[in-house]
């Protein structure tokens, strides 16, 4: 939210603070400052190595040679149409200004103004921002002659004085302006950009960061009557009310303003508006906009004569009431878009149907226009989550639906209407009726919380009296209350408790904020004796015994306090704010650390990436939603889970294949040499009214060569299908899988033929791999070199493992052997291992083919096998003889089962 302090000072004296002081308390406060802009008043010098605290941007008025001028007559140029020249007093002498600005143009040749106009002047050598230039230069006025008249001032647009980026008319003040005043006293301003977490939402206006930042300096808010008249709870008879649903609508008011005026606002008003963002359009429509940014209650005005006019019965008091949209319903809004409703949404209607979006933005069919004399005035509160959804349904984030969606107390509802009135009445001259049409089905409860020092203590471990508690919590208008000491026997909400720690330098009896009266505590570098809170009479405050127990009763404008453990912790952050973050020591943790608790699947996974991670895999992190269209380049899928508010249309389901996800990250990175990606993640597999299933898988790509290009690598060979097959063994080596197979893959779609597997433990598969298809490469801008792409079954993969056991290092020599054998085509090596482990049993410790050999020689259809078999005994060092025996029943195996020749 911008925040102008101009518009500050109307509730609190900020006198000695500079906007960088203001920034820094707020910011400490849990308001973060992003941003502080200046339009007129003097800016922080900065050197050039100095750094800055907070982004500033801006610029200063020169208090000499910007002023408050007025126009007493406006002549034509001699030599050129589109020009004037304007007789101008500065408040010392007589000035020729000339301008082209198009807002004075009618005023040309009529001779010496009735009233004259005030506008902002600038004299010869004023600096200000050139008002045709794009963005924001800077330029000097300087005298020069324009179509034979000499120029050396002008009178400024608010873009040339940084206020919006409006340059196509000059500024008209109001005619209270003060001629000959500086203009930086007049209304120089600077506006700080306020981030508005969400648990600050009631902070999204003027009132509410000035109620903070009150409390935070110590300092008294001003107590600024917002009621046009005295609102004692009569209801107004121009209308009726109905609200069906009041979780949805807990509080309606309307107010009635007659015979109003539509024009423009007064300059200061509209001033104020472009520099919290809004357009100004109408004194109306900124009177609801300006009582908005106060309050923080948003307010629409409808067109009263129009909502009478659709009244069919004889009362002719139009009946408003609150409901769901009807299933296609049709709304035009105030932006001239049609929008298709949904029950989702919650409308304003009348008999005759829709009128706006609830708490989102007004329909077209209502809305004030020139010709409006009778001004209807609602302000409500509306279900949060709610106008949250609807405003992303429909892509309409207003500042209504921006306050809305993060919570407005009801009770702010009559408190904006009867402000909106007083605005409208002021700067239309309207009358408004007595009474307010008032709803009120379902008021929220104000959490109470009882809070004791001990409290404080364990948690931000500070030593706080009740007196000096209820202090801080009373800037803030909580309701405090001593209840009867007891004995505390409640469970921490945090299991922690603090010690002195004598690093810190500072005893924990004497730390307390600054601004909190007592004669034993202080601030470091503070003088107890001389400290105080303006508002806080120790005398009136009860008891401090450190087991007293203080009530504490949210005040009526907040919804972010609970109840229980956790209003608890939400009025022990209150204190830590009221008190200063930056005031609370170091300390050093007393209590044990609770016992950490191990989640196994978490650590498994993350074992599994550390695995692949040092295989030479990244991993990346994709989004869950994607499109059909996406996924349907892997594979066509039969359904897939529907996001009912996406937030783009490109991501409008819930992926079906990691996979595919894997592969659309690889694209985006196709120009690299090599990629070897993976992604661990979980799919959503729908299931008909239910929630869909989700099961986690690994995905892994890899393309490009096998090493990269460097000065004695000149042409590495691309990745291939065993280049994925020896780091998946790698990686399922590393996870202590056994019985580990490998098969061809007739299932896999999307994998080629003959160039893809299938991965087994025991009888259970856990992926598949291989080299992507063709023609699912073809739909992929992958590049030449082959695409290696494996999905595994995180489940299957989980509950393959069994455990392993360990050997001792053997004590006796191994025996190396070779034996090639010659079988058909159609035999796989694999199973001529099995064989080879099977038969030699303990004896043969490993077997590894390390040659496969083709030709006419060994016969057609044959290919020769060779294997490095390894022979060992953990009882006996083996003899020839004894090796010999082993190999030589290996090869009647093989003979018997494959029917394997011994290659000589």
């Amino acid at each position: 939210m911008k925040l102008p302090l101009s518009w500050l000072k109307d509730y609190l004296d900020i006198t000695g603070l500079s906007p960088e002081d203001i920034a820094r308390k707020l910011t400490f406060g849990g308001l973060e400052v992003e941003e502080i802009k200046y339009a007129g008043w003097t800016m922080p010098a900065y050197g050039k190595d100095d750094r800055r605290e907070f982004k500033t941007e801006g610029i200063a008025w020169d208090r000499e040679r910007i002023v408050v001028a007025e126009i007493r007559e406006v002549k034509p140029h001699p030599n050129a149409d589109r020009l004037t020249l304007c007789d101008l007093f500065d408040g010392t002498q007589e000035q020729v200004v000339l301008t082209g600005a198009p807002n004075i143009f009618h005023l040309k040749g009529t001779g010496k103004l009735p009233k004259p106009i005030k506008v902002a002047y600038a004299k010869e050598g004023a600096t200000i921002y050139d008002g045709h230039a794009d963005g924001l230069v800077l330029t000097t006025l300087k005298r020069a002659k324009i179509r034979g008249v000499e120029s050396y001032s002008m009178v400024c647009s608010e873009k040339e004085l940084g206020i919006s980026e409006e340059h196509e008319g000059i500024i008209l003040l109001d005619e209270d302006a003060p001629v000959g005043t500086p203009l930086a006293d007049y209304m120089g301003d600077a506006v700080l950009e306020v981030k508005i977490n969400p648990n600050m939402a009631r902070c999204a206006s003027v009132l509410g960061i000035a109620r903070e930042l009150a409390a935070l300096l110590g300092r008294e808010l001003r107590d600024k009557s917002t009621h046009v008249y005295t609102y004692t709870g009569t209801q107004g008879d121009f209308a009726t009310l109905e609200i069906t649903d009041p979780t949805l609508n807990p509080r309606f008011v309307l107010g009635l303003i007659r015979d109003v005026e539509i024009k423009q606002s007064p300059y200061w008003v509209q001033r104020r508006l472009k520099m919290v963002g809004a357009r100004p359009i109408n004194n109306i429509v900124d009177a609801t906009n300006y009582a908005m940014f106060e309050l923080g209650e948003p307010l629409h005005a409808f067109d009263y004569d129009v909502l009478v006019g659709r009244v069919t019965n004889s009362t002719h008091k139009p009946k408003i009431l609150t409901r769901a949209a009807k299933d296609g319903e049709k709304l035009t809004t105030l932006d001239g878009v049609e929008r298709t409703l949904t029950p989702m949404n919650v409308l304003v209607c009348d008999e005759k149907g829709a009128l706006s979006l609830a708490g989102v933005m007004g329909g077209a069919e209502s809305e004030v226009t020139d010709k409006t004399k009778n001004i209807l005035l609602e302000g409500a509160a509306w279900n949060f989550i709610n106008v949250r959804r609807t405003a992303r349904q429909h892509n309409l984030q207003s500042e209504a639906s921006f306050r809305f969606s993060r919570g407005v107390h009801p009770a702010m509802a009559d408190k904006g209407v009867s402000l909106g009135l007083k605005l409208i009445s002021e700067w239309s001259g309207g009358t408004v009726a007595p009474g307010l049409v008032d709803s009120y089905p379902l008021p929220p409860k104000d959490p109470t919380v009882e809070v004791t020092p001990r409290d404080v203590k364990r948690v931000l471990g500070i030593d706080l009296t009740a007196q000096q508690i209820i202090a801080l919590l009373e800037r803030v208008e909580f309701k405090c209350e001593i209840q009867e000491p007891i004995l505390d026997t409640r469970k921490p909400i945090l299991d922690i408790r603090y010690s002195n720690n004598e690093s810190s330098n500072i005893e924990s009896s004497n730390i307390a904020s600054p601004n909190i009266e007592s004669s034993n505590i202080a601030s470091p570098n503070i003088e107890s004796s001389n400290i105080a809170s303006p508002n806080i009479e120790s005398s009136n405050i009860a008891s401090s015994n450190p087991e007293s127990r203080i009530s504490v009763t949210t005040p009526p404008y907040r919804l972010d306090i609970g109840e229980g453990v956790v209003g608890l912790a939400d009025i022990l952050e209150e204190i830590a704010r009221l008190y200063g973050i930056e005031n609370i020591p170091a300390t050093n943790i007393a209590d044990a650390l609770p016992p950490q608790i191990g989640n196994p699947i978490h650590e498994w996974e993350e074992r599994l990436r550390d695995l692949l991670i040092s295989l030479g895999f990244i991993e990346i992190v994709s989004y869950r939603m994607t499109s059909v269209e996406k996924e349907s380049r892997l594979a066509r899928f039969d359904d897939h889970v529907v996001i009912a508010n996406p937030i783009t249309p490109e991501r409008n389901v819930l992926r079906r294949s990691l996979l595919a996800s894997v592969l659309e990250a690889a694209e985006k990175n196709a120009r690299a040499e090599s990629l070897s990606l993976f992604e661990i993640g979980a799919v959503f597999l729908p299931h008909k009214n239910e929630l869909p299933d989700e099961p986690r898988k690994l995905a892994i790509v890899m393309t490009g060569r096998r090493a990269a290009t460097a000065w004695d690598v000149k042409d590495s060979p691309v990745l291939d299908f065993f280049d994925m097959k020896g780091r998946i063994e790698l990686l399922l080596a590393g996870l202590q899988l056994a019985d580990v197979s490998y098969a061809p893959a007739d299932s896999a779609a999307h994998l080629h033929p003959g160039k893809a597997a299938e991965i087994k433990v025991g009888d259970k598969m856990i992926g598949q791999f291989g080299e992507l298809h063709p023609l699912v490469k073809e739909r992929y801008e992958l590049g030449a070199s082959p695409v290696l792409a494996a999905e595994f079954d995180l489940a299957a993969l989980t509950s393959a493992q069994s455990g392993f056991s360990l050997a001792p290092v053997p004590e006796f020599p191994p025996v190396y052997e070779d034996i090639a054998v010659i079988v058909d085509e159609s035999v796989a090596a694999a199973r001529v291992e099995s064989l080879i482990r099977q038969t030699g049993g303990r004896s043969v410790t490993d077997a590894r083919l390390f040659d496969v050999y083709r030709d006419e020689k060994i016969g057609a259809g044959k290919k020769s096998l060779a294997y490095a078999l390894t022979y060992q005994s953990p009882e006996k060092t083996l003899t020839d003889a004894e090796a010999a025996a082993i190999r030589n029943k290996i090869v009647k195996r093989l003979e018997q089962e494959v029917k394997a020749k011994l290659r000589s």
